[in-house]
């Protein structure tokens, strides 16, 4: 089945680990001040280059020519026109989090854009320093091929601190991590030996069904918190992590790998700001609070179009949008009728079991590449978990505007 083809090493893992040494190295200048804030900039745009050529050969350049294009109109436009070449970027997923996230930054006021500083009549050198921390914030290498959004006042912030503002609790962080992506790994094997001893969902029989819907869907989270926290690990290992670079009032750094909140929530709402957190907080500033009709539905409906528009991931995050609207009304209605304490602990049982199930399905939706499989899916037991949601959704909806 072609679900199972994630599950073996992926080459972005490889290149991910081959920078840790480069990101050691520079973590340890920057605590030594061995070398300038410019050269701090270089070296991560260097990184980034030398990633990028690695991992991804000729085909690099479609990393490139857009971030010197980003970085060129961000030092030219003004902050009221520098957000409107964001959308020619939307085929790069991480590299237009990065310029949307700085775009949006200058024009809320955030960060100051360089276009001033490049109207006077300063020498060339003058403008490729005032222009280096924006190109190297889009292409420096920590976080080239994944990580959380670290924002530009962070990076910059990061770049720019001394040794004596170096949180040492930062020495234990990969060491954790590294057992962390151990005992995943371990999980995985045994989820895998058990799905490959199995029937897939060509074979399964009725509610055999669910145990492979789940544990296809266990083994696609498993593979994404290990990539998470290898990435997550590589920010550290470079001095971006929580507690670098820190402003007063500024919202703390955050992990994608929230592992506990994901597996134990009986909200799926909750699963949905968790899963890939510094990707949600980004489509939330992005669409969400844009205002609008329908703005779930917009963000939902945008994030299916930022990941390319398979008839699975169209499916899925439809499905996904429904599921959130569904859940705000039921736990709602819950907490209004259920007061015993016995009551509401085998109400979150049973909606800790559910929500983990249209979690699954919904995974297994997304990730399918092929008419076929989505078909598989849709036309096993799994699909009752969703259109219970769904039918509670129209039944709340309908009582919601009764109450109202």
């Amino acid at each position: 089945m072609d679900w199972l083809q994630l599950f073996f090493l992926h080459p972005v893992s490889l290149y991910q680990g081959a920078a840790f040494p480069f990101a050691l190295l520079f973590n340890y200048l920057c605590i030594m001040d061995s070398f300038s804030i410019h050269a701090r900039y270089l070296f991560l745009l260097a990184g980034g280059a030398a990633l990028a050529l690695a991992a991804m050969g000729p085909f690099a350049m479609l990393v490139f020519i857009p971030a010197l294009c980003a970085t060129v109109l961000i030092c030219s436009l003004g902050p009221q026109d520098v957000h409107r070449f964001c959308i020619t970027l939307s085929s790069l997923m991480l590299l237009t989090q990065r310029v949307t996230s700085l775009s949006l930054d200058i024009c809320e006021g955030k960060v100051e854009g360089a276009s001033r500083g490049l109207r006077d009549r300063s020498s060339l050198s003058e403008h490729l320093c005032k222009a280096l921390p924006y190109f190297s914030y889009l292409l420096f290498f920590p976080a080239l091929l994944g990580g959380p959004l670290c924002s530009f006042q962070k990076f910059q912030a990061c770049v720019q601190r001394s040794r004596n503002l170096c949180p040492r609790r930062s020495v234990w962080v990969l060491p954790w991590r590294g057992l962390q992506m151990l005992g995943l790994e371990c999980l995985k094997v045994i989820l895998r030996i058990t799905l490959t001893a199995g029937a897939g969902l060509t074979h399964c029989q009725q509610l055999q069904c669910i145990f492979v819907m789940w544990s296809t869907a266990g083994l696609f989270k498993l593979t994404y918190y290990s990539c998470w926290i290898l990435d997550d690990a590589l920010l550290h290992a470079a001095g971006f992590g929580p507690g670098f670079g820190q402003s007063p009032g500024e919202e703390g750094s955050i992990s994608d790998a929230d592992i506990w909140t994901l597996e134990t929530t009986h909200r799926i709402s909750l699963f949905t700001r968790k899963w890939n957190q510094s990707t949600a907080r980004w489509l939330r500033r992005l669409v969400f609070q844009q205002g609008g009709a329908w703005p779930l539905l917009q963000t939902f409906a945008f994030s299916a179009w930022w990941h390319g528009l398979h008839p699975g991931q169209v499916f899925g995050f439809l499905c996904w949008a429904l599921m959130v609207e569904a859940d705000y009304l039921i736990h709602t209605f819950a907490s209004l009728f259920i007061r015993s304490w016995p009551m509401r602990l085998f109400y979150r049982a049973l909606t800790w079991a559910h929500a983990q199930l249209i979690i699954a399905y919904i995974m297994l939706a997304v990730e399918a590449r092929s008419l076929s499989s989505l078909w598989l899916l849709c036309n096993s037991y799994n699909s009752v978990f969703p259109v219970v949601y769904c039918i509670l959704l129209f039944l709340l909806g309908k009582r919601k505007h009764t109450f109202n």
